[in-house]
């Protein structure tokens, strides 16, 4: 039986589901999942009813959201399943669900580098107050776990020999620009996560990603793996404003996935870094595979100041260290210029169908 309509996306779920994990533990569960239209609560979700499908293990999937027409558009796959249930609310507004709840997965929030400075309230809001909310319901609930997917953000600025980061290694911020929203905002639910699990017991799961791309990301996102899928998309070359020399850690959506289920499964730590390792490259090393997509149309990279293409000059590595995941035995399994095709492959599909 196919979960979604997409191959690509079906292909990915394959992955995820053949990993050596104790998926059993999952059965009979009731599992909440927040921000459930977006790229990577999307995949939980559809990880846990691809488990039903394969494995018959009964888990009930409630997808909350907060734009019920996004997520009617983007769920359509799933919403008439009777093991999944739409919850449109905000996460910022207190909770009630019947029924058992047994995990919560944590992932509504303002991702997009815009909102955080166009809508710094909102994007805080998510982070604190939904967290509250959502361990408040925890502990109502009895629920065996919690997992609040973070973000490299949590970091803030590392001295320039900083090579990788690992999941001690933080840095400090400017409190005072708005900006740091969602940073801040990240970082305190990671502290309200472990004040829940030491005076309730509630077991916490904290997974900081690095860059994720993937099926499931807007065009319109405003990072650059999006923009550049964007103009892959449109056939259009990809011009870069700077020379390209930062460097970030680029992980395929459905191995980011994996890793989180490691860490639930798997996981003696509260807090786990997901990246790949091999996805540790510049942006304009990026753009370049991005281009050779498809290499048959002949987009090229350019430059919108000719001195930036010639005087390259590649900055410190700054890439987050996952070797903590991998000793629970994770490893990504999806190389990045096969993952960018999949990305531009899932993409130009949705675009045909539209």
């Amino acid at each position: 039986m196919t979960t979604v309509s997409s191959a690509v996306v079906a292909h990915d779920l394959d992955e995820i589901l053949d990993r050596d994990l104790p998926w059993s533990e999952l059965a009979g569960c009731s599992v909440l999942v927040t921000g459930a239209s977006g790229m990577l609560p999307s995949y939980a979700v559809y990880t846990l009813l691809a488990l039903n499908d394969r494995h018959g293990l009964g888990i009930t999937v409630h997808g909350l959201v907060r734009n019920e027409e996004k997520a009617r558009r983007l769920l359509a796959d799933v919403l008439d399943r009777p093991d999944f249930h739409l919850v449109v609310q905000d996460v910022s507004a207190p909770l009630e669900l019947d029924g058992p709840v047994d995990y919560v997965i944590h992932g509504a929030s303002a991702a997009r580098p815009a909102l955080h400075g166009s809508q710094p309230v909102m994007t805080i809001k998510a982070n604190l107050v939904g967290t509250f909310n959502l361990l408040d319901l925890c502990v109502a609930k009895a629920s065996r776990g919690f997992v609040l997917m973070s973000s490299a953000e949590v970091y803030g600025a590392q001295v320039p020999e900083t090579e990788l980061i690992d999941e001690q290694s933080y840095g400090g911020f400017d409190i005072l620009n708005p900006r740091a929203c969602y940073a801040e905002g990240k970082r305190a639910a990671e502290t309200i996560c472990v004040s829940y699990q030491a005076q309730y017991g509630i077991d916490c799961r904290v997974v900081r990603f690095g860059h994720i791309y993937g099926p499931g990301m807007a065009l319109d996102d405003g990072r650059v793996q999006a923009d550049f899928a964007a103009n892959v998309v449109a056939g259009k070359d990809i011009v870069l404003n700077s020379d390209g020399s930062g460097v970030r850690t680029y992980t395929y959506v459905a191995d980011a996935i994996a890793g989180m289920f490691y860490a639930l499964l798997r996981g003696d730590q509260v807090a786990y870094n997901v990246a790949d390792p091999a996805g540790l490259v510049s942006i304009r090393r990026l753009a370049e595979l991005f281009t050779q997509v498809h290499p048959e149309r002949g987009l090229r990279l350019r430059f919108s100041n000719e001195s930036d293409e010639r005087s390259y000059s590649l900055t410190k590595k700054q890439g987050l260290d996952s070797a903590r995941l991998a000793g629970l035995g994770w490893r990504p399994v999806v190389e990045l210029p096969a993952g960018l095709h999949r990305m531009v492959t899932h993409l130009e599909s949705v675009a045909e169908k539209a």
